[in-house]
């Protein structure tokens, strides 16, 4: 029923149009009831895998992703309070940190959002975050989840140095951990 809305606001956060475009696009979903998860899963997820395509086959660059991700920030504005509201099945606990090194948050917040929407408890530590700190709320809070952010690829070392911590605080048998290098 609302396909075609969902479509476009895939479309055009893939064709990177204006960010009021897509605002509009997914106050017009929220007006019709579309949602949240639904807006979510299947017209901003949709977009920017499509913007990761387009990356991947350089088509887009660095600049590009840095929009999107400015795009979707923005949209998330509007779903933010009405996506506590609606009913989400918890899934789990993680906790998720850009590395120590790397002052970028725009993927890692958006994965965030993602993240929160699928139902999960999120502990975000923020940039620049040494290993010991990841460690240290993983412990604290049993998370089964531990997610590393890094932009710059000079700080992809300090990924490796957050697992083999893990693996030395023997922590690391008892979460699943995933990784980005961009957004």
């Amino acid at each position: 029923m609302h396909s075609d809305l969902l479509e476009q606001i895939a479309s055009s956060t893939c064709d990177l149009h204006e960010t009021s475009k897509v605002r509009k696009l997914v106050d017009r979903a929220l007006s019709k009831g579309v949602p949240v998860v639904k807006i979510i899963e299947d017209g901003i997820r949709r977009g920017l895998d499509c913007v990761g395509r387009r990356y991947e086959n350089s088509e887009y660059f660095l600049s590009e992703l840095l929009y999107a991700a400015s795009i979707v920030a923005d949209a998330f504005e509007l779903l933010k309070p009405r996506l506590r509201s609606e009913d989400v099945q918890k899934r789990g606990t993680m906790v998720l940190g850009t590395v120590k090194g790397d002052l970028h948050d725009i993927g890692k917040n958006i994965f965030k959002m993602l993240a929160e929407t699928s139902g999960f408890m999120v502990y975000d530590l923020g940039v620049d975050v040494e290993p010991e700190a990841f460690i240290q709320k993983l412990k604290e809070t049993g998370a089964q989840i531990i997610g590393l952010s890094a932009l710059l690829t000079t700080t992809t070392n300090e990924m490796k140095n957050t697992v083999d911590m893990l693996i030395q605080e023997r922590v690391r048998n008892k979460v699943k951990s995933s990784w980005a290098e961009t957004l």
